[in-house]
């Protein structure tokens, strides 16, 4: 009989708009004593990300929709407590899927043993060194395509994908204008990312209007991360042979029916504008391409980093519906000790 007790978070029920509490259920459950080939993990830090809502509805639109009563899964950062396979030793640091849960076991073989630059910053691998960051060095640099003096527009632009979209972007010698939504935010990415310029979209008033005037030469790329208003502006202000990469359309993800679309559409034939939907899964092929320039920026100081940390698992459901409602600043991480 396992020594280990974990303590799991399940989806319950499925929500209709925004989800809440009662959707979902904490428990406490017994593990079993890992057999050969499987390890123990004791997970550190979790992540919470924008796409799992897309999971709890029942035909998920780009990932495998989460089972009612199942712990949920995600992206995780542990330490081996025991080990019944010969590639993880006692101690080894991986990175899992095995979010929504304190301890688990699995296959050695589903996580990546991780050797950390910085052990003091281990959570960076579900954030700037994680798939969010990973997904702003594929969307933008294959799809965006930006080229050095070109105007690159973000929106969510302090969040978890938007900040390093806006720091890669100015790297690669492009002006960049973000969208947040808040001033706290906006300050940040003009004093410490050296972002040209910020819209405030909750108190800009016309939006289309605010981007005009932040780009008198119109925007080549639009990284794109919120959908609804935030996609009209771009479509108005782009250039011809812009570029869209779609990432994600948090707005509409709580609605419980759709929501009306832009009614600028058409520009897309008029301005001849490219627009490519990613998923960053599907490009493993530059994982190495794109540690071996981050890590090299992060410990220079040329990829500033922000997280919002929430202690204890049983604060996890708060973090994850505070994505909805802004509360995170930067990439939303959940600590486990």
């Amino acid at each position: 009989m396992s020594k280990y007790t974990a303590k799991q978070i399940h989806l319950v029920s499925r929500p209709s708009g925004m989800p809440s509490q009662e959707n979902f259920k904490l428990l406490e459950v017994e593990l079993p004593v890992p057999q050969q080939g499987e390890v123990l993990v004791k997970n550190h830090y979790m992540s919470v990300d924008p796409y799992m809502r897309g999971r709890m509805r029942e035909n998920a639109v780009y990932a495998e929709a989460y089972a009612l009563n199942a712990v949920m899964y995600g992206g995780a950062v542990g330490e081996v407590l025991e080990s019944a396979d010969d590639s993880l030793q006692l101690g080894d640091i991986v990175a899992n899927g095995a979010a929504w849960q304190d301890k688990f076991v699995a296959k050695a073989n589903t996580m990546s043993k991780l050797v950390p630059f910085d052990a003091k910053q281990l959570s960076l691998y579900l954030g700037t060194l994680g798939m969010p960051g990973f997904t702003s060095y594929v969307g933008l640099l294959k799809f965006g395509e930006p080229k050095p003096g070109e105007t690159v527009f973000v929106s969510a632009a302090s969040g978890a994908v938007g900040a390093n979209v806006c720091q890669i972007a100015k790297l690669k010698g492009c002006k960049v204008i973000g969208s947040v939504g808040s001033d706290a935010k906006a300050k940040w990415l003009l004093e410490e990312c050296g972002v040209d310029a910020v819209i405030n979209y909750k108190t800009c008033g016309d939006l289309s209007k605010a981007l005009a005037a932040a780009a008198p030469d119109g925007v080549d790329v639009y990284f794109e991360n919120v959908g609804g208003d935030h996609l009209q502006a771009a479509l108005n202000v782009m250039n011809p042979f812009g570029r869209i990469a779609a990432c994600g359309m948090i707005a509409s993800y709580n609605n419980a029916e759709p929501a009306a679309g832009p009614n600028n559409l058409m520009l897309i034939v008029g301005k001849k504008i490219r627009i490519n939907g990613f998923i960053v899964f599907d490009h493993d092929d530059m994982r190495e391409e794109f540690l071996a320039e981050m890590i090299p920026w992060i410990q220079d100081g040329k990829i500033k980093s922000r997280e919002t940390v929430v202690e204890g698992i049983e604060n996890a459901v708060d973090a994850f519906l505070g994505l909805f409602s802004g509360n995170n600043f930067g990439k939303m991480i959940v600590k486990f000790d």
